[in-house]
């Protein structure tokens, strides 16, 4: 571990950004999503992702930095917690839908006559499997 007190020639701040780089890279925790055991390691929970003054989020996420660009004001967003039973969902569709609020999708089919008519169409659209028979072509068996 170094330690410097003050400034070191015309290296003044180098021990204070060293410092900022790790605690950037090391995460916060472990994301793990309560429906599909999604796991991923979180750097930021909020609505305001550091280094991304112009985005505030509609709800307090989890974060991470993207991890596909070396632009480190981009992150992804890996998910919040249900407004109304409080799990923890990742923004998979098979997991959590978002309307004003994060809804996981049990709680939205517990609720689907609460949500307005066009929402409901869209996510029957998405609980509805392909019927395609596996005889037909572009099938994958």
């Amino acid at each position: 571990m170094w330690v410097a007190l003050g400034p070191v020639g015309d290296m003044p701040c180098l021990l204070t950004l060293q410092m900022e780089c790790e605690a950037e890279r090391r995460p916060l925790g472990v994301f793990e999503c309560q429906l599909c055991a999604l796991t991923a390691p979180y750097s930021y929970v909020g609505q305001q992702p550091p280094g991304a003054q112009s985005v505030a989020l509609l709800e307090e996420s989890y974060v991470m930095r993207d991890p596909f660009t070396p632009n480190k004001d981009r992150f992804l967003i890996l998910g919040s917690r249900c407004s109304v039973c409080g799990r923890l969902v990742c923004v998979g569709p098979d997991c959590s839908f978002f309307y004003s609020k994060r809804f996981c999708l049990p709680c939205v089919r517990e609720n689907i006559d609460a949500f307005p008519q066009e929402i409901q169409q869209d996510l029957e659209k998405r609980e509805v499997p392909s019927k395609r028979p596996a005889s037909q072509p572009g099938s994958r068996t």
